[in-house]
């Protein structure tokens, strides 16, 4: 599992950090080259690219936007977790997928080119890397493997959710769970002694694998007594990922 570090900047005298071409140091290029969205993109570009951006915090719960907000800026998180939502007919909240860092935050803003279709909240304390969403759509028209990066996230994303769709409709529900679980230690968990954390509850668990808050926990704890996982109030304990792979195999 690739962990991504943080980026440091200097802040300006309003606490904001501007990032000039001049100022981002060939290392600091090449760590953000480790990112989808600079996939083969040259240290000179990524630093020009750099260049207009600044960065933003989020505390723990923040919302970074609300669905039907206007689409504002680009945003790419490079610390924390960021969960995608949308709000259901009966207000219910579902939860369409989650962002770790290296990955842009509400990507699919930028097809619209007018409101956010879904809100972006973060799930602990999160710094990103901000764009105006115009000048970034200009940045990508100037540097094309940037665009084609763009474009092969959203292809991927569009693939996930196929495949939890088919999960939903032809699978079992302990095989949905163990899936979505193996999923989220790919994509946010973080690797301890012994163990992967997860930082979600069990309610976040049922709203991304179609079920119940009662299905979820039943499950949990089966697992639990077999040593498998672990949970918590707000995150869940992976200790064999094998386990999973071989309860999402079960018919």
């Amino acid at each position: 599992m690739q962990l991504h570090q943080p980026l440091a900047i200097a802040s300006s005298r309003f606490g904001a950090s501007r990032l000039s071409t001049a100022g981002v140091s060939s290392e600091r290029a090449a760590l953000v080259q480790r990112y989808e969205l600079f996939c083969d993109v040259s240290a000179h570009d990524c630093a020009a690219v750099m260049a207009g951006a600044h960065e933003r915090h989020f505390v723990r719960r923040q919302m970074l936007f609300m669905a039907g907000d206007p689409v504002r800026q680009t945003l790419l998180l490079t610390s924390g977790n960021v969960k995608i939502t949308q709000a259901g007919q009966n207000g219910s909240e579902v939860i369409l997928r989650l962002n770790a860092a290296g990955e842009p935050v509400g990507a699919m803003g930028l097809c619209t080119r007018g409101e956010h279709s879904a809100s972006a909240q973060a799930l602990d304390n999160c710094t990103t890397l901000a764009w105006d969403a115009t000048a970034f759509e200009t940045l990508t028209d100037r540097y094309p493997l940037l665009r084609r990066n763009m474009i092969r996230i959203l292809e991927n994303r569009l693939q996930e959710m196929d495949a939890r769709f088919r999960e939903i409709s032809t699978e079992k529900v302990s095989a949905r769970l163990s899936s979505e679980i193996l999923r989220l230690v790919n994509q946010v968990g973080k690797r301890r002694n012994g163990y992967v954390s997860i930082s979600l509850s069990r309610e976040e668990l049922a709203q991304l694998t179609g079920t119940t808050l009662f299905t979820v926990s039943r499950l949990l704890c089966q697992w639990e007594v077999q040593g498998i996982v672990s949970a918590r109030r707000e995150a869940v304990f992976v200790h064999s990922v094998q386990a999973l792979v071989d309860l999402s195999k079960k018919e």
